[in-house]
């Protein structure tokens, strides 16, 4: 499965050791997560808005779990967005996705 994943934490941080953002800044909060996706082992891409995780589903939810955790010292309280795509017996879609769509828009002489 792949899930894209966005966490924001809002409020008060609720670890006093942390660095919070600037009031509308997620920087800090957002390193601090994706450092925990990208130790966790599994294939993941960060972008300008998600980060996509790929793995089985036991895997990538225990890394989605973690990560809301982890923005939870940022703020008293986390919104989560996940988008998942579920296909069992699919590997490397993570890059395999975005080739098919490249080598389409190839045929299409774009």
């Amino acid at each position: 499965m792949i899930a894209a994943i966005s966490i924001a934490p809002s409020g008060p941080a609720s670890d006093p050791s942390v660095t919070a953002d600037e009031a509308g800044s997620y920087s800090n909060a957002v390193a601090a997560v994706v450092r925990v996706i990208r130790a966790s082992g599994l294939r993941n891409e960060t972008t300008a808005m998600f980060t996509s995780i790929e793995g089985e589903w036991d895997e990538v939810m225990a890394v989605v779990k973690a990560a809301v955790d982890e923005a939870g010292r940022y703020g008293s309280r986390v919104s989560l967005v996940l988008k998942a795509d579920i296909r069992p017996g699919h590997d490397d879609e993570l890059t395999g996705k975005v080739q098919r769509v490249e080598a389409a828009l190839q045929q299409l002489g774009d």
